[in-house]
């Protein structure tokens, strides 16, 4: 975990930006000693989204397996692949 002061943004912003390109992790910013923001590159920040709505995709679909949705195996899900690729060759 990297934690900086807030005045290191002020004084040397470019540093904390390649920091944050670079480790590709948030920087945490502290103000007075106390925790106060979270720097972070947008290529991090939006691949940590994508893993958020992924794991919450995930959750839903593990819901509705638990409530009793029909599912599918490996071999169900295949299949319903095969004979959509194959309608669209024709």
């Amino acid at each position: 975990m990297l934690i900086k002061p807030s005045t290191a943004i002020r004084t040397d912003y470019n540093k904390i930006s390649k920091l944050a390109h670079e480790r590709a992790e948030p920087i945490y910013i502290t103000k007075n000693g106390e925790g106060d923001l979270v720097v972070m590159s947008i290529d991090a920040f939006e691949a940590r989204e994508e893993m958020y709505r992924l794991k919450v995709r995930m959750a839903i679909a593990e819901q509705q397996r638990l409530s009793g949705a029909k599912t599918y195996s490996i071999d169900d899900a295949e299949k319903m692949l095969r004979g959509i690729i194959d309608e669209k060759e024709v």
